[in-house]
């Protein structure tokens, strides 16, 4: 049996259920006052009071026509390659068994009605995210789409218009100027003369959206509780210091809580990629953030014996993001089980899947790619089991059902079946 690494790797402290407890007031509050509690958080949170919280549909539109163009282009581009992935995702043809003559059981997918998405404003409005969101729902045949973004002071109480435009690109106009704990609520219970409730929130957030998506599971639906993002790069002395250091400091740059994390068995590639850091962090613009998440206990250097070593040591981690810097990248990255999503090589960077590769970059953060994965058309879909059996179908099992229902003390169980029978 291999040894478990997941103690040795380092991972910030996120503590969901001390969050959960600031937010379960405001859970309780939208429930019960609605708008006035959405004006209310808005303004203590993001010092703006939106004068709709349905973000108009001409600022919407307003907002694709002001786009750069080179902008505009990149938004379509990753829209089209993120569909083109999603699309490939959606072509598994429905099971149909027959089991026996008459008796038949097909699976049958079925898009969620309503989705409400959430999109990050907070250091970093993430437009990227919208369309993460939304293409794989369209594709899966979703039906009813709403966005919600916290409201911008600079904005006059808008979304940024980065995220109004990808909306617009993607034919999304029910859009909220809503954040936060609030926002969760407001799509789970759904606000009267303002917003319907959903059948599944998705989209990451910070923690107080990750403990309001927790306190509300079973009320509604919910892709994952997303942690901070981390980034785990597996390296030999192939491996291009400058490069490594660049997706470090990339992932860094996300969030103070972001977690950096450096396996490898060369120690040269180690202290040439701590060399490599600080001049390009003294080149970048969040140099404290990126600073800040870099000497933080979720981020380190872990050195290992051998590339086996550092294979087992990054399944154990199951990191967000994993990438491979080593000899034969493809082989290696074959042999890695636990990971939200693997980067293959020197020109695959984290970067790329953020926006324009054509995966998801919504997958599960804190050790959860054990069990769980990124979100993709099937999240937006719920799989249905069509039973259909005839007659002489059921009469042929109808004794088999009967001694089972009997086995559990449940004969009504089986007296459904012998009723058919007798008929």
């Amino acid at each position: 049996m291999l040894p478990d690494y997941r103690a040795a790797v380092p991972r910030a402290d996120f503590n969901v259920d001390a969050a959960a407890e600031t937010v379960r007031p405001i859970l309780a509050a939208v429930a019960e006052r609605g708008v006035t509690a959405l004006a209310e958080f808005s303004q203590r949170f993001d010092h703006v009071t939106p004068a709709s919280f349905r973000v108009p549909p001409e600022a919407i539109s307003q907002a694709e026509a002001n786009l750069d163009p080179a902008v505009r282009d990149a938004f379509l581009t990753s829209i089209q390659r993120r569909r083109m992935v999603a699309e490939a995702e959606a072509r598994s043809v429905s099971a149909r068994v027959e089991l026996a003559p008459g008796a038949v059981v097909e699976q049958k997918l079925v898009a969620v009605e309503r989705v409400g998405l959430y999109v990050p404003g907070g250091l970093a409005p993430l437009a990227s995210s919208v369309l993460m969101n939304v293409v794989p729902a369209q594709v899966a045949g979703v039906t009813s789409i709403a966005v919600t973004s916290p409201p911008q002071a600079e904005f006059g109480g808008l979304p940024h218009p980065n995220i109004l435009a990808v909306c617009a690109l993607l034919g999304v106009d029910e859009v909220y100027a809503v954040g936060g704990a609030q926002a969760i609520a407001m799509f789970a219970y759904g606000v009267p003369d303002l917003c319907p409730a959903v059948d599944l929130v998705t989209g990451p957030g910070n923690i107080y959206v990750v403990a309001a998506k927790r306190l509300l599971r079973g009320r509604v639906g919910i892709d994952s509780e997303a942690g901070p993002t981390e980034i785990a790069i597996l390296a030999d002395d192939t491996a291009n210091p400058a490069f490594v250091a660049a997706d470090l400091i990339s992932q860094a740059e996300h969030d103070p809580m972001a977690g950096s994390v450096l396996v490898t068995d060369s120690p040269g590639l180690a202290d040439a990629v701590r060399a490599a850091v600080e001049p390009q962090i003294a080149a970048t613009k969040h140099q404290d953030r990126i600073r800040t998440a870099l000497s933080g206990q979720q981020s380190a250097i872990v050195l290992v014996d051998d590339l086996a070593q550092g294979v087992a040591v990054v399944d154990a981690y199951a990191a967000e993001h994993l990438e491979i810097h080593t000899r034969d990248a493809a082989a290696v990255a074959a042999r890695v089980r636990n990971a939200g999503a693997i980067f293959v090589g020197s020109y695959s960077p984290v970067s790329l899947g953020d926006y324009t590769a054509g995966s998801t970059h919504v997958l599960p953060t804190a050790g959860a790619a054990h069990h769980s994965s990124g979100l993709n058309v099937r999240s937006f879909r719920k799989q249905v089991h069509i039973i259909n059996y005839s007659q002489a179908a059921l009469a042929e099992v109808a004794d088999v059902v009967e001694t089972f229902a009997a086995a559990e003390d449940l004969p009504a169980h089986g007296a459904a079946v012998n009723v058919r029978r007798l008929s």
